[in-house]
């Protein structure tokens, strides 16, 4: 919705007046709750998203970013109902279905991990992390040629994506393509992606040897 805002107080308090010309508006409750979510203002955005629901309870994104604030929280079960609200309500929106996705990969439920992030991408062909977390997936289970081959889809959408890196450089790894693994860790490293510190060691002992 278009605003005057300069920052986001100014942008709070925009929504708040705009709350008392009109308390039933849920887009205006949800703009209020994200405004709360961009100062980390977890329980006031909470109250909004809920109000929103209130007035609206089609506003599948409200739910989800429930879900969001529950997954900061560290309540996977709380983000994993509010999500499959969500898509409920809405199953051709990619992103529930990317979030349960992600709490299944969480608790290590591999299986119905990848059903959700496969349901993601086929709503948005162009969901690049739900890619690379199928391919993260696959490596887990040892199915290094469907890890490598999602990780190649989410690339060929985001040439720079450092987490697709981070995979190919653990396939090439459990392969024995040191050199494989070494140029996709610096890929990774040249997106911004932060390597983890145990894979860097690897490489360096490796490089040494």
């Amino acid at each position: 919705m278009p605003t005057n805002a300069k920052n986001v107080d100014e942008y709070i308090a925009e929504q708040m007046a705009a709350l008392a010309r009109n308390p039933e508006c849920a887009n205006t409750h949800y703009n209020l709750g994200m405004g709360y979510l961009t100062k980390r203002m977890f329980r006031e955005a909470e109250e909004s998203f809920i109000k929103a629901l209130d007035c609206s309870p089609k506003l599948v994104e409200a739910h989800v970013q429930l879900g969001g604030i529950a997954m900061q929280r560290g309540d996977l079960e709380t983000c994993l109902r509010y999500n499959q609200m969500a898509a409920r309500e809405r199953p051709f929106f990619a992103v529930p279905h990317a979030n349960i996705g992600f709490v299944h990969m969480q608790r290590g439920e591999s299986d119905q991990a990848i059903a959700a992030f496969k349901r993601a991408v086929q709503q948005d062909p162009k969901f690049v992390q739900a890619m690379a977390n199928l391919g993260g997936i696959y490596y887990m289970k040892g199915m290094l040629d469907a890890a490598e081959n999602w990780c190649k889809k989410a690339l060929a959408v985001e040439p720079k994506f450092g987490p697709a890196y981070h995979n190919l450089a653990m396939v090439a790894l459990e392969r024995k393509d040191y050199a494989a693994a070494m140029d996709n860790v610096a890929k990774a490293q040249e997106s911004g992606y932060e390597i983890p510190q145990k894979l860097l060691a690897e490489i360096a002992a490796l490089q040494q040897g």
